[in-house]
């Protein structure tokens, strides 16, 4: 394989890039598609992509961004769908992709299953997913009595909140900038209150949630989804969309209105709406939060891992393996889970997300 900047990919190599994702079923989300590579692009990060092939002739390849000799997925630590691009009988092994002085290559979602892969899989988590092909009836017949029973909740919760504040404004694809940059302070808020990591402490990670908005390309854009109640505004959530799909990304909420349970309220609305948005499928992305549980009605799995050049990097990772191993199978292992699982609840709500 060979790595180049993503700005010097030819009008034939993106071409085929669409080609080989739209013949792959399991490359649905827009995390595969050449436009999110461009919008991270334009953000202000270097993509270099890792091509095996030329123009017409390109039969995988791999979008990343390199730091030094460290190669990571592209959107990097945002993407929650990582992994090669190729036709459904092809493969990538992530080895592959040391060239040109890339000496380790990091990846935290790599798409599974993925045999090419697999003997570099430290750890691998399920990616849940929610039907809503047929509307929130559809969801309903589809989803668990825990599903069924918190959407039943939301329902409730609405009708009170709207006696309360006053009616219901739900906006599935909103334009407005005031209402991102809401999204984002709310988000920045909800880190610092919970000693989390501010994604969006980095310049280059708010203004690609501004290039993605703007965008229109199919294969991936921005949707921004507002609920107001009155002129309040409660929750929104920004999101990614390729075709049918829609990827769960960043959801908040007013923490004044936490006990409505606004994000369940906008997972309704969304549901509600998704046979006139042309929606069958919300991924919700990795993780095994409760509302994921409770809202799913299928998964997927990822997997994360190292591929390294030289003896002192394989140790390095292989020692950090061993030590999440041992964590995970030690007897204070539900004590620690039940730590994580309060601090998710506590800083994503529910549902909640990055």
């Amino acid at each position: 394989m060979r790595l180049v900047r993503f700005t010097d990919l030819t009008a034939a190599e993106l071409d085929t890039w669409r080609m080989l994702r739209a013949s792959n079923p399991a490359l649905e989300s827009a995390y595969f598609d050449p436009a999110f590579a461009a919008a991270v692009q334009e953000s202000g990060v270097d993509v270099s992509v890792a091509l095996d092939g030329r123009g017409p002739a390109l039969t995988t390849l791999f979008a990343g961004q390199r730091s030094g000799a460290v190669l990571r997925p592209v959107g990097w630590p945002g993407a929650d769908f990582q992994g090669g691009v190729y036709a459904p009988r092809g493969a990538l092994d992530p080895r592959d992709l040391l060239v040109d002085g890339v000496r380790e290559v990091s990846f935290d979602h790599w798409l599974l299953p993925a045999p090419a892969a697999e003997r570099w899989i430290a750890s691998r988590a399920i990616s849940p997913y929610v039907e809503v092909g047929g509307g929130l009836d559809g969801y309903l017949a589809r989803a668990s009595r825990s599903g069924r029973d918190n959407m039943a909740q939301a329902r409730r919760r609405t009708a009170r909140a709207e006696r309360d504040l006053g009616p219901l404004t739900f906006c599935a694809e909103s334009g407005e900038t005031d209402a991102l940059s809401w999204l984002i302070a709310q988000k920045r808020r909800q880190y610092a209150a919970t000693g989390a990591r501010d994604h969006f402490a980095a310049v280059h990670r708010r203004e690609l949630l501004a290039v993605l908005l703007a965008g229109r390309d199919p294969g991936c854009r921005g949707v921004l989804s507002t609920l107001r109640l009155g002129d309040t505004l409660v929750a929104a959530h920004f999101g990614l969309r390729a075709g049918p799909v829609l990827h769960w990304w960043f959801p908040v909420y007013d923490p004044a209105h936490a006990a409505l349970a606004p994000g369940w309220m906008l997972l309704r609305q969304l549901t509600l709406a998704a046979p006139a948005l042309g929606l069958t499928r919300i991924d919700l992305g990795r993780g095994d939060d409760e509302y994921k549980r409770r809202a799913s009605t299928g998964a997927v799995e990822v997997g994360a891992g190292t591929v390294a050049n030289g003896g002192l990097r394989r140790a390095r990772h292989a020692a950090h393996r061993a030590a999440v191993g041992a964590a995970r199978s030690s007897a204070l292992a539900p004590l620690l889970r039940q730590a994580v699982h309060a601090g998710r609840r506590l800083r994503q709500g529910a549902p909640g997300g990055r």
